[in-house]
């Protein structure tokens, strides 16, 4: 008898606690479902904001998000996994472009950059997205920080010349804090190597989007 009844306070026990889950799972589910819309247009508003600190919103009239293409790792660009860049259309045409680049020599690793160039090879604007650069020292580079960025703004591959294309300390253009010349050195780099990989295919870039075959 005093088996039966533990048995039977057992299947009790576990069917309550299978229902609890079974309503936690629902309960789950419907938040997950409810909410996702939310966070999928909160993050979709996040990464506009982003990509429109370094693209003036003058230079396109497209949808910038749906414009996104995948590359394929390249040296110039310091990616070693595939990256993501935006295409900026005014009018029909291309206007520019925003490269993701990675500055794979800064003083505590790889610097992620995001960077606008228009379509006359002119950058736009920078923005360092994820850094290990040491607090109070080599994070100067990022724009709630100062706005050391900035200067990138405007710049060219011949404006200034490529043997100008260093901080100062180096004799170069570029302005850099003393004791911290190692992390702007590489965003220099970095940059740089995204304009000569605009350059190398700005034609790519520019060209029309390829027309879907007739049925």
């Amino acid at each position: 008898m005093k088996a039966s009844a533990a048995s039977r306070n057992a299947l009790r026990a576990g069917i309550i606690l299978l229902v609890f889950a079974l309503v936690a799972t629902a309960v789950l589910a419907f938040t997950y479902q409810s909410t996702e819309p939310t966070i999928a247009r909160g993050q979709q508003a996040a990464k506009l904001a982003l990509l429109s600190q370094v693209l003036p919103a003058t230079l396109y009239d497209n949808d910038l998000l749906t414009s996104r293409k995948s590359l394929l790792p390249d040296d110039l660009l310091g990616t070693r996994l595939d990256s993501s860049m935006w295409l900026a259309q005014r009018n029909g045409k291309f206007s520019a472009v925003v490269l993701e680049a990675i500055a794979p020599d800064g003083y505590s690793g790889n610097i992620a950059l995001l960077i606008g160039i228009d379509a006359n090879g002119n950058v736009t604007g920078v923005r360092v997205t994820a850094h290990r650069e040491t607090p109070g020292l080599g994070d100067y580079i990022e724009r709630a920080k100062s706005a050391w960025v900035d200067q990138f703004s405007g710049k060219s591959l011949s404006n200034p010349a490529a043997k100008h294309w260093k901080v100062v300390k180096d004799g170069g253009t570029f302005d850099a804090r003393a004791g911290a010349t190692i992390t702007p050195r590489a965003v220099v780099r970095a940059v740089k190597g995204a304009l000569e990989y605009f350059a190398k295919h700005r034609a790519e870039f520019s060209a029309p989007p390829a027309k879907e075959p007739s049925a």
